[in-house]
This record gives structure tokens, sequence and C-alpha cells, in this order.
């Protein structure tokens, strides 16, 4: 049976947030993966998921360090949201879950939609396979992770998002100790599934705090049977099965998603709702990975190595690794 914010299987997943086990080929990792379905129709655009979400994780909001370091090439622009914390109605570096609204046309009528959006967590993250640092990675059940503690805001994760979602802000993180007008510029942020929260056998903020149940969390296997029905019940449509190969996040709606994508404004911050083909089967990309990932290993290796020595405090996600 799939977990409801009500019932909650505690203990398995903190057992596999615990793991540290290769990350399983993509079907596998699909079948082994913790996933969350969202219910379109039942968001009431409160925006209690993104106040709890903020309260969650203040503690790990960047704190920069100011005046920046002068960046070389000068192309290499400054992220700065440190002023901007109030800012909700996107992603940034301080919100990492936000409302989006849609106003669309379907079979006559004219429908307002709300969602929440966050990371996707796909099940064969690109973000993960292509950090060319090592600094993110994949837990068992499914979470895609940065490491704020040895990633240098180079913005490749971002980069090879289908839907842009790490957020970067300047001024923060070990590029500052190792080369700060060169190496990068500064730390990636973005939801990760309060995977401390499911590693005690509790919730996600978000899902926690929703007062009407939008979201309800299980098996992958579960979570898509579970969207499949109520899509089938109500006429409705799917968006996360298949996109990009798959992800953990799976969203059932009354609307078709591509009309639902050309009701919602998207752009910097603002994730698309469009078709996303699977960018970790084209060959340039598994090239890529297979090209990266020892290196990576080597890197990440060697850059916890040298936050450590520097004085840094290990994460917790850190000594998980």
């Amino acid at each position: 049976m799939a977990i409801s914010r009500r019932t909650f299987l505690k203990g398995s997943l903190a057992a596999a947030a615990l793991a540290a086990a290769p990350a399983p080929p993509a079907a596998a990792a699909a079948e082994e993966s913790v996933a969350t379905l969202i219910d379109i129709r039942k968001c009431i655009g409160c925006g209690s998921c993104v106040a709890a979400c903020r309260e969650a994780n203040a503690d790990r909001f960047p704190e920069p360090q100011k005046p920046f370091p002068r960046m070389f090439p000068a192309r290499v622009k400054v992220s700065d949201w440190s002023e901007r914390r109030e800012v909700d109605d996107r992603l940034t570096p301080y919100n990492w879950l936000f409302i989006q609204q849609a106003r669309v046309v379907h079979d006559g009528r004219e429908i307002e939609l709300t969602l929440p959006r966050r990371c996707m967590h796909c099940v064969n993250p690109p973000c993960v396979k292509l950090c060319p640092w090592g600094a993110a990675r994949q837990t068992p059940e499914g979470i895609a992770l940065i490491d704020p503690e040895i990633c240098l805001g180079g913005s490749k994760c971002k980069s090879v998002c289908p839907w842009d979602i790490p957020q970067r802000q300047t001024g923060v993180g070990l590029y500052l100790k190792l080369a700060p007008s060169f190496a990068g510029n500064g730390v990636m942020y973005k939801c990760d599934r309060c995977r401390q929260r499911l590693a005690a056998g509790g919730l996600p903020a978000c899902i926690e705090a929703c007062p009407e149940e939008v979201q309800t969390i299980g098996p992958r296997p579960e979570i898509l049977a579970r969207a499949h029905a109520i899509a089938e019940e109500i006429g409705g449509f799917t968006y996360g099965e298949h996109e990009n190969g798959g992800t953990n996040t799976i969203y059932v709606s009354p609307v078709p998603f591509e009309i639902l994508n050309r009701g919602i404004e998207t752009g910097e911050g603002r994730p698309h709702l469009a078709p996303v083909p699977d960018t970790m089967d084209e060959a340039n990309r598994l090239t890529a990975a297979l090209a990266i990932a020892p290196l990576a290993g080597v890197a990440g290796a060697a850059l916890r190595l040298v936050s450590r020595a520097r004085g840094n405090t290990p994460s917790e996600e850190s000594d998980e690794r």
C-alpha cells in the first residue's frame, strides 16, 4: 500500500537512507526508489508546503561572504539571492519549492490549477552522473543530493538538468578557499526531499504540512499504480513516469500536460512541464558519464579531504558518502 501523510512505514526508509551502496542500474533503481505522487486536483495553492520547506531547511541556507571575489573570466556572473531571500514564486538557493499557477482552457472550460514544483529526482539523474567534481550523488531510495561541502558551484548540474532545477549562490563553499577567482562560483542548492527526516522515519516537511494531502509517498511501483488508477478514474494524465527516462516525482492532472505547460509561467527558476526525452540514454551523455565517473570519484574524494583539512565541518551527507 502507498504511504499517506497519516501512515508511513518507519524504518525501511531510514535503512535505505543510511545504506552506502554503489548506484544500481536505472531499471533496478526505479524498482527500489521511493517516489511521491502529486495530485494536482487537490492543491489549493495555500503555500503551506513552501513555508514548511523553508522552516525545515533554514539552517542549511547559504550565508555568503561579501564582498565577492572578482571572477576570471569576467563572463562568470555573480548569482546572489542573499538580499532576496523572501522570493517564493520561483526556485532560488533559499526557496527549494514553490507553487506554480496555471490558467488554461480545456474541454471548453476555463480552469485554474496550482501545483508544487521542486526537484523531480530522476531515476537516472544527469546532475549526479555528470557532475565533474563528484559533488552530487543519489541515495538508494532515489534522492538526488548536492553536497555543499565539496560543491564548487560550476553549475554543470543545472546545465544538464532538463528542468534547470539547481540554483547557485555565490560567496559560499569550498571555492573561496581553493581559488576564489577561478574555481567555480559558489554552491548549488535544491530539494533533497528532507532526507534527514526520512532517515529518522518521518515525512518531508512539505507533505507533513499540507492540509489537503496533495502528496503521497511510497515505493515507486505503488505510486505509479496509484497514479494510473487516479488518471483512469478522472480521465486524467500523468507526468514524470517516463520524462527523462523516469523520475521519482509523479504528477496527476485532470488537464493534459501540454495544455498545462502553455498555461504556466516558465523560465529561470520556473521549470516547464513539456515532454523530456531520456537524456542519459543518448550516446554522448553515456560516453560523458563513463568518462567523468572515475574522475569525479577521485575529485570528490580529494575535495572532501581538502574541505576537512581546511577546517570545514564535514556535512552529514559527506560522512555518509
